[in-house]
């Protein structure tokens, strides 16, 4: 008996577009695997050894200044009156900043099922909870009396005294401590499957005892997959609000003061704008990197990098309009106050601070409207320095110029750094990249298990329905040519 194949239509009739493959190159499921875990299990280059010497160097940078901030005191940063909040408070900002788009690339856009996040999730994740260890730095540093720090927690002691619940100081701590809790339970939950990969490939005991008890027993049985996509699923579904309510409240230290330039409820919706544009700027820097030096060019593709510039263009263009909405509503407001402190950032005596800003923040990522730019690779590592250098320069305006102006002319004065102030700064991205390149160096930098899923083989419906193995004509079978005609016949 023949019955025809009524799946197979003519192409007149269908509108037939193929995307742009995730993976390029056709690689098999063991390719993929080779390719992400032999940078595991080499030798350590000197390459390596090299950009973490320089990392540790700046690291040990760190660690000398807080110890010489902890032997002389905060007056050996530039804070004067009125200039309480410096370099500590803007460096906190950016670094929360930076850690915002690891978890919306890996929940966010994971809960709206997109596929081209699997290859840059994971360094993302990373990135995010080396960000937020630089992020917690400053504040704890600036309380100045560190080892009386306790006296912050919520805890009955015999001076009877509790923290204000009512201050967004301490909502910061709350929410950038779950933040980092509940980003470290997904990165780890997500390297599940590939450390055990690792595993079963290690050849020496420790290194294959090591990665066991990492790995938590798993052995890629039915019931493992379903618990952890469960798990993943649910830490995906908690982790998507606090992206967008982590920088709200570091927004409501500056909104809910008095202070002109920061009382203005666009804080939120601008910071976490904000917040996600320098993110996804830190993600471009680090990937364009690590794809030429490990050799993921097939893997982390230029469709990959050209989407997240379209992420960097629209949050570009929103912190842009937020920079133009905030003129307006001084002027608007017909406050004196309001409308001097936004015309002493633009021409004051830091309005070089703020052209940057505008330069890198608002100009540079709209040359990403042009295809050609936004796929050429040199241009688009240039770019997110940019906009990094940009975004930190937006915290300095934002917190510096407010204060540096008080209501009493009496009062003002010019903020300078000091060299703690630099080093102490320079330090931080020792320790981020410190951790980074540890990271590299023993982690699978791509989630092996994630873009194995989205490579066609690992479709039930890719091989032939008849059992032989064979890979199905696609080509042919739409174009209902010879070989569809061929096997329309089912005995």
């Amino acid at each position: 008996m023949n019955t025809a194949n009524t799946d197979i239509a003519p192409t007149s009739d269908v509108d037939y577009h193929v995307d742009d493959p995730l993976v390029q190159g056709n690689p098999t499921f063991h390719e993929i695997t080779e390719l992400v875990s032999y940078h595991t299990e080499k030798k350590t280059p000197l390459a390596w050894w090299g950009a973490f010497g320089i990392a540790s160097g700046l690291l040990m940078v760190l660690l000398v200044m807080v110890a010489y901030l902890f032997w002389n005191g905060i007056g050996v940063w530039g804070l004067n009156n009125p200039v309480g909040w410096g370099f500590a408070i803007v460096n906190f900002v950016f670094w929360v900043g930076i850690g915002h788009a690891g978890t919306l690339i890996s929940a966010i856009l994971f809960l709206f099922r997109q596929k081209w996040r699997t290859a840059i999730n994971r360094s993302a994740e990373a990135m995010t909870l080396f960000a937020v260890m630089c992020a917690l730095i400053f504040p704890t540093i600036h309380v100045g009396r560190i080892w009386a720090i306790y006296w912050t927690l919520p805890y009955p002691n015999q001076m009877a005294m509790w923290p204000q619940f009512k201050s967004p100081l301490l909502w910061d701590v709350f929410a950038v401590s779950v933040y980092f809790m509940v980003s470290i339970m997904f990165w780890y939950v997500g390297l599940i499957p590939d450390l055990a990969t690792l595993r079963d490939r290690a050849t020496r005991k420790l290194r294959q005892k090591v990665l066991g008890v990492m790995a938590m027993g798993w052995t890629g049985a039915n019931r493992h997959w379903r618990n952890y996509e469960k798990a993943y699923l649910l830490l995906a579904a908690l982790a998507t609000p606090l992206v967008l309510s982590v920088h709200s409240v570091v927004s409501f230290d500056f909104a809910v003061s008095i202070v002109p330039g920061w009382h203005t409820t666009i804080f939120p919706p601008y910071f976490v704008a904000g917040a996600i544009f320098s993110g996804f700027a830190m993600v471009m820097t680090l990937m364009i990197v690590a794809r030429k030096v490990f050799g993921l060019q097939n893997i982390i593709t230029v469709n990959h990098l050209e989407k997240m510039n379209l992420i960097i263009l629209l949050t570009g263009s929103m912190v842009g309009f937020a920079y133009i909405t905030e003129f307006f509503i001084a002027w608007y407001s017909g406050v004196l106050y309001e409308q001097y402190a936004f015309s002493n950032r633009a021409f004051g005596p830091y309005a070089w601070a703020y052209w940057i800003m505008m330069s890198c923040n608002l100009l540079f990522p709209q040359f990403f409207w042009f295809k050609r730019l936004r796929r050429s690779v040199p241009f688009m590592f240039v770019i997110s320095i940019l906009v990094n250098v940009g975004m930190w320069f937006e915290r300095f305006v934002i917190v510096v110029i407010s204060l540096h102006r008080d209501y009493l002319p009496s009062a003002w004065d010019y903020y300078s750094p000091t060299f703690v102030d630099i080093l102490t700064l320079l330090g931080s991205f020792g320790l981020f990249f410190t951790m980074f390149l540890l990271f590299l160096r023993f982690f699978p930098m791509v989630a092996v298990a994630e873009v194995k899923a989205i490579l066609p083989q690992s479709d039930p419906h890719f091989y032939d329905h008849s059992g032989d193995g064979q890979l199905v004509d696609h080509d042919l079978a739409v174009s209902g040519g010879e070989a569809s005609g061929e096997r329309a016949e089912i005995n």
